[in-house]
């Protein structure tokens, strides 16, 4: 096993240069110049004895505990339990070696160990984007009793772990939460009151019930006033369509535009297969990359989740056609369509727009884009000089084609969702409740 290599401590740092003092004043009597070097000599000694009597990483067992699948965009927890393995103090300082690409807090720390004490380090990593990561091996700095220089041993500790679009989201309680609070899209994300179109049960009548909804031959055998209730059909289909081209590349927030898009689609999957319908899933660039075809129940959730986290956006144009033909080459039904994708290029608008507009009457088409809010506000800011002048120029030339082709696509009968990141995903998910209660598909 390694010794590991010494660290002076700042104190031992400061006895050196104490002995600077002695060796300036060498240059009026040599005298002075043995004291340094005695000084020198004994702090290095005493420095050698106490990495000797420092304890070694034998004396130290670190085991690291974090989840295999960590979610993108929040904060996850790591911890790591120390236990001590001798029966004299241990003080030192732990440094992990959290992923390169993942911002952390804490990954570096002091401790104190007591004779075969335990103890709990934990800190938080937060990935901005989906994909594999790797946790590197740990660093101890075992300080010596004297405190002037400390034993750094390097333990194998190396972890592979997936991080996975934001996990938590998918739950019904975050969701609910989110029907609540994430408001941001100009609507509560609420369940609308509107009757959808396939019988659910019947009930009493109540006083403002509709009386054509009176089931008047349930009500005679019973003895009472009964009406029928209704739900949004089940089992309709639901393909949600990912732009992985160029223009998803770009940041919001700190994140990747298709970071955003992946999060809003895999909650829209999830609450549509909890209300009974069947979701499809493809994602594509120049060509498509993923396609998983429309089905339910949990492990096709699981199939969702897992064809998705690796989705990167490539610096490449996006092919509407190429993806619109494989998907509906597919898909006979009527079904609700929804495209994450960027409305902010013109020549990759035009291509959208014959494309998207084509699958009207037959689909209901949303195109759902993020609302870049640093470009909404630069196309509004007061030029100061002239390049914010051209900034405030391509802005606004920017959104004006937004708004152009947002226009032509609501026209023709296709819904269209532009939300900021933080209310994307109940943005999204408006759309398609409000669809079910309606009874548009």
């Amino acid at each position: 096993m390694s010794l590991g290599r010494p660290v002076p401590s700042g104190l031992a740092v400061a006895l050196f240069a104490g002995a600077l003092v002695p060796a300036a004043l060498a240059v009026a009597s040599p005298a002075f110049g043995w004291l340094a070097l005695a000084v020198d000599v004994a702090v290095l000694l005493l420095c050698a004895v106490d990495f000797l009597r420092a304890p070694h990483a034998r004396d130290v067992d670190a085991r690291r505990e974090v989840e295999p699948i960590l979610s993108s965009g929040v904060d996850n927890t790591v911890r790591w339990d120390l236990r001590s393995r001798t029966d004299r103090p241990v003080r030192g300082e732990l440094r992990d070696e959290p992923p390169l690409d993942v911002e952390s807090h804490g990954h570096r720390q002091p401790f104190t160990l007591e004779p075969n004490d335990a103890t709990r380090l934990t800190y938080r990593v937060h990935p901005p984007s989906r994909g594999d990561a790797r946790f590197g091996d740990v660093n101890l700095r075992l300080m010596g009793p004297l405190g002037l220089c400390s034993r750094q041993v390097r333990l194998p500790a190396g972890q592979d772990v997936k991080v996975y679009p934001d996990l938590r989201a998918l739950s019904r309680e975050a969701l609910t939460l989110a029907r609540a609070s994430e408001a941001v899209s100009a609507r509560t994300l609420l369940r609308k009151s509107v009757e959808g179109r396939e019988f659910e049960s019947l009930r009493e009548y109540r006083p403002g019930d509709d009386y054509r909804h009176i089931d008047w031959k349930s009500s005679a055998r019973h003895g009472h006033t009964l009406v029928r209730t209704w739900q949004p059909e089940r089992n309709q289909p639901v393909l949600l369509l990912l732009d992985c081209g160029r223009h998803m590349a770009g940041r919001v927030q700190g994140r990747r535009k298709l970071d955003h898009a992946v999060d809003a689609a895999l909650r829209l999957a999830r609450v549509s297969l909890d209300a009974g319908d069947v979701v499809g899933v493809l994602a594509f660039a120049s060509d498509v990359r993923t396609f998983l075809p429309p089905r339910k129940g949990a492990e096709h959730l699981r199939l969702i989740t897992e064809s998705l986290y690796r989705a990167e956006a490539g610096l490449e144009e996006s092919d509407y056609g190429r993806a619109f033909d494989f998907a509906f080459a597919r898909q006979t039904r009527r079904a609700l369509v929804v495209l994450f994708t960027d409305l902010v290029d013109p020549d990759a608008s035009s291509a959208l727009l014959t494309r998207t507009l084509a699958l009207r009457p037959r689909h209901l088409p949303v195109v759902a884009s993020l609302l870049d809010e640093d470009l909404e506000a630069a196309a509004t800011d007061v030029p100061g000089d002239a390049t914010s002048a051209y900034a405030r120029q391509a802005a606004s030339r920017m959104e004006s084609e937004y708004r152009r082709t947002a226009t032509t696509l609501r026209d023709a009968g296709a819904l269209v969702v532009r939300a900021p990141a933080r209310g994307f995903g109940a943005a999204a998910l408006n759309v398609y409740l409000d669809v079910k209660a309606r009874g548009r598909l």
